[in-house]
């Protein structure tokens, strides 16, 4: 058993396994990291101060038993950290973030995952305005995964989980929150609405026919509503180009 802390410089190891290194610094791509500490820390802590998010960590390893974030940092400690998912061989009941989220939040850099999520029936709040601390209260007080590429962000104590998506391209960031969050199942074409993320229901064409452009009225008659904006989407032009993006996007999960 290493001897706790003495209050004189010690080092750790820390060892980033998976995808993990890209957030290291300075040094990104760095799989070991040796640091030097005075004062008594959590590995939480020790962890972030090497610029890698907590939620982004599935699996702690401190002297090759599993911890959590809270536990204090001792002497000569080798620190082994895993990504989401860690191995399904390691210590399966000592995970540290849930795998299944069914709601999200994202930041304002955002939209076009957001745009993408909605499509695809993926229950996703997002604000451009919105302020950092209001990212971090709705995902707390809602449980949502928080979807954000600003790593002091996603390190806010408060965040239980979240995600940093690798891509800078839409779609493939689409792709990468499916998968990180096991949704397909949960994958619900043209049932949201884009503009807010509420439900969309199917509406009588007499319910909205005053709301309707001339040539609407007379080439269509289903029609659905946004039970939180009223937006009312039909078969028209706009959607075969969204059908095509959504089909693009199925594809790519498959």
């Amino acid at each position: 058993m290493s001897s706790p802390l003495t209050g004189k410089p010690f080092e750790l190891q820390l060892h980033f396994h998976g995808d993990l290194p890209l957030f290291v610094r300075p040094n990104r791509g760095t799989q070991t990291v040796v640091r030097q500490l005075r004062e008594k820390t959590s590995v939480k802590d020790a962890i972030e101060a090497c610029g890698v998010p907590h939620p982004e960590v599935d699996l702690i390893l401190v002297d090759d038993d599993p911890v959590d974030f809270g536990y204090p940092l001792r002497v000569g400690a080798r620190i082994d950290v895993y990504p989401v998912p860690a191995p399904a061989r390691l210590f399966p009941e000592a995970r540290l973030q849930r795998q299944q989220v069914a709601c999200l939040v994202a930041d304002g850099h955002l939209g076009k995952l957001t745009r993408n999520l909605r499509l695809l029936g993926i229950d996703v709040a997002y604000s451009p305005q919105a302020l950092d601390a209001e990212l971090v209260a709705l995902s707390v007080m809602e449980g949502r995964a928080l979807l954000t590429r600003d790593r002091p962000l996603l390190m806010h104590a408060a965040v239980r989980a979240g995600y940093y998506p690798r891509s800078q391209l839409a779609q493939e960031q689409t792709r990468d929150v499916i998968q990180r969050f096991e949704l397909r199942d949960r994958i619900a074409p043209f049932t949201r609405c884009l503009r807010c993320n509420g439900l969309l229901a199917a509406i009588p064409k007499v319910e909205v026919l005053e709301q309707l452009e001339p040539l609407t009225k007379i080439y269509y008659e289903t029609f659905r509503r946004c039970s939180q904006c009223g937006q009312i989407y039909w078969s028209g032009s706009h959607f075969q180009k969204l059908r095509t993006r959504l089909d693009r996007l199925l594809s790519d999960l498959k």
